[in-house]
């Protein structure tokens, strides 16, 4: 099997990634998480560029490259990672919020992309903060954009979004990324909002968004074999 690179989600850290980086390496894809720290997102706060991701993320997906003697790999990112990976494989130059020039180099990656799969992306979104990076992404890459690339979209099913007590954090946040908070999602991303047209998209039972989270998520032991024959 290709090497496989994670990129964590939103404000998260490498740490918390390590079971499903261990448990994929045990299947036999030789796995590496993208080195964040909490730290490192905060240049990013308020929809700033996501360029200190991407350097990171491009340097690791070349060590992983050099490391396993590959020419690609498969590059799972959970929640904005899905949707930051899909900056780093298109060939656009991400220049948006002029920290950069085209020089950067930090995409047109898809070359190095046999696969991305996503874990509860907000593909889609209303929040303000967001707006300009994901209007980037889906204005340059619609949909499953590359026929090279093979996009594997996993939504979670397992809270429904209402205005009562205990269902108000994924009403909200439903309602700010896909526009209905009354609809199925992982507690944080609603299922509309984290496929993609042309993309092979599946529905988890059960499944809550965050590694963090109490019960089953996407990486989990009990969860994985619903996703994992799709790495290459």
């Amino acid at each position: 099997m290709l090497p496989t690179v994670i990129l964590p989600g939103y404000l998260e850290s490498a740490d918390v990634y390590l079971p499903l980086q261990q448990s994929l390496t045990a299947l036999g894809t030789p796995t590496t998480t993208v080195p964040l720290r909490k730290r490192d997102w905060l240049p990013t706060l308020g929809g700033r560029s996501m360029v200190p991701i991407l350097r990171q993320l491009d340097r690791t997906v070349n060590a992983a490259l050099a490391d396993n003697h590959a020419t690609q790999i498969n590059l799972i990112g959970h929640s904005a990672g899905g949707w930051i990976s899909r900056i780093y494989i298109g060939e656009i130059p991400y220049i948006i919020h002029g920290d950069v020039d085209e020089t950067a180099k930090l995409w047109d990656a898809k070359s190095k992309v046999a696969t991305l799969i996503t874990l509860g992306t907000p593909h889609i979104s209303g929040e303000r903060w967001t707006k300009k990076n994901l209007d980037f992404v889906n204005d340059n890459y619609p949909g499953a954009m590359y026929p090279d690339v093979q996009y594997i979209c996993v939504a979670g099913k397992s809270i429904y979004g209402a205005k009562k007590i205990g269902q108000w954090l994924a009403y909200s946040s439903y309602q700010q990324t896909c526009g209905e908070g009354n609809t199925w999602g992982d507690g944080i991303t609603a299922i509309a909002a984290a496929h993609l047209d042309g993309a092979k998209n599946i529905i988890i039972e059960g499944v809550k968004h965050s590694p963090r989270s109490p019960g089953l998520w996407y990486g989990s032991p009990e969860i994985l074999s619903q996703w994992v024959g799709y790495l290459v």
